[in-house]
């Protein structure tokens, strides 16, 4: 029975819940099905791909495995995303305090032979040379390792807050504790990037990239100015505000179409992501063996997006764009007299309402300062509703973000 049959007599709502169950059992059990959704085997389709990591010279999987999870009870997810792969590594300070580190190092303590075969990622706030040393030193016991190969200071907006750094990143280098330095964003990334390659110093970035925002000229320009600075380039972020939702016809339309070419709308973001070939990696959170095996196995699924599907992906983005925050946090900061990080706090409404994950968003909002948090529902957001190249309803959303994440 073809797709179409099956979507007659069933409702939107219902359709996505029987195909979310369905489709997440198929990938646990093995069960044929679309051929998106199976557990990757040998002989399915290709060896998980690599790319080199701009002038870095090192190859990672076009999948990198998140580090955002209970690292610590899921050593056997490790082990799976090693056997499938999956060899680029990310994690933080910040993610549970240290303790998304300590699972890592953990796994690296019962499999020492392993660490050689991972590209191994941490991440820091920015700080002043002395408390990154301190920190660093910290994290790699967490680790259990002596190195990193990619050590990120971590959410800047601004490429000022990592000025200070450069001689401290050469002296880690020179130490051997750090392979490679760079940085991640989640706000004003074209910004970030540009800079980053006038720098001339930045090895790496991980930065918000997705189908929403691949299209706009400052984007395509930035990546540009990367890749000619030699910058390697890994995305998060890919799904853009998660799974798509059956609240309008654009939306059904969109998730009918991937399904009837036998992929998630999911696996469909993740690969027009990969179809630009100066993005060396994809960063997913993947907490459960479900999502690892579905993500896996469009990495390794040779299938191309066609012109349609991306002209799909881009009609989407503009008519649902006023639901999902860009990321250029200046213009709306700028609005409120910096009073309020507006950005940060649509990054905790994702993690809450389409990422389902309630605890880190509460545990991200926590961190932002307290005078921000006190006076969400207090500022005037009307300049900034003005000026929000998307649309948003910036004061609705942050009396939301108010009631949920305090």
């Amino acid at each position: 029975m073809d797709n179409k049959k099956k979507l007659e007599g069933v409702t939107r709502r219902g359709f996505i819940r029987t195909m979310g169950i369905s489709g997440m059992a198929a990938t646990a059990l093995s069960i044929p099905g679309p051929v998106g959704a199976q557990t990757p085997t040998a002989g399915q389709a290709a060896a998980m791909p690599k790319r080199k990591l701009g002038k870095t010279g090192a190859e990672v999987s076009i999948l990198c495995l998140g580090g955002m999870f209970d690292t610590i009870n899921n050593q056997l997810l490790l082990r799976q995303a090693l056997n499938w792969g999956v060899t680029y590594w990310d994690s933080a300070e910040a993610y549970g305090n240290g303790l998304g580190e300590e699972g890592f190092g953990r796994f690296f303590t019962r499999y020492p032979q392993t660490r050689k075969n991972i590209f191994l990622v941490t991440k820091f706030r920015p700080s002043p040379p002395d408390k990154l040393s301190e920190a660093l030193d910290k994290g790699l016991k967490r680790l259990c390792t002596d190195y990193v190969d990619a050590f990120f200071t971590h959410g800047i907006g601004d490429f000022n807050q990592i000025a200070g750094v450069r001689d401290w990143a050469e002296q880690m280098k020179k130490a051997g504790k750090i392979k490679f330095f760079g940085f991640s964003t989640h706000a004003n990334m074209e910004d970030c990037l540009l800079a980053a390659a006038k720098s001339g110093w930045i090895d790496t970035v991980m930065f918000s990239y997705n189908f929403r925002l691949m299209n706009s000229q400052k984007m395509k320009e930035a990546i540009d100015a990367s890749v000619q600075a030699g910058i390697g380039l890994t995305s998060f972020k890919a799904q853009a505000g998660g799974q798509v939702k059956p609240d309008s016809e654009a939306e059904f339309k969109l998730l009918q179409k991937f399904l009837d070419k036998g992929f998630t709308d999911k696996q469909a973001k993740l690969k027009a992501v990969w179809e630009n070939p100066n993005i060396a990696s994809i960063c997913s959170q993947m907490p459960n063996l479900a999502y690892l095996s579905a993500n896996v196995a469009a990495a390794r699924d040779l299938t191309a997006l066609s012109k349609s599907d991306f002209e799909a992906l881009e009609r989407f983005a503009y008519e649902t764009r006023s639901g999902y925050c860009a990321g250029c946090g200046r213009i709306c900061q700028a609005a409120v007299g910096g009073k309020i990080p507006v950005n940060d706090v649509m990054r905790c409404l994702m993690y809450y309402r389409d990422y389902g994950d309630r605890e880190l968003a509460r545990d991200v909002f926590a961190g932002l300062p307290e005078a921000a948090r006190s006076h969400l529902t207090k500022v005037d957001y009307s300049k900034a509703e003005r000026a929000c190249p998307q649309g948003l309803a910036i004061a609705e959303l942050m009396a939301e973000a108010s009631q949920l994440l305090a």
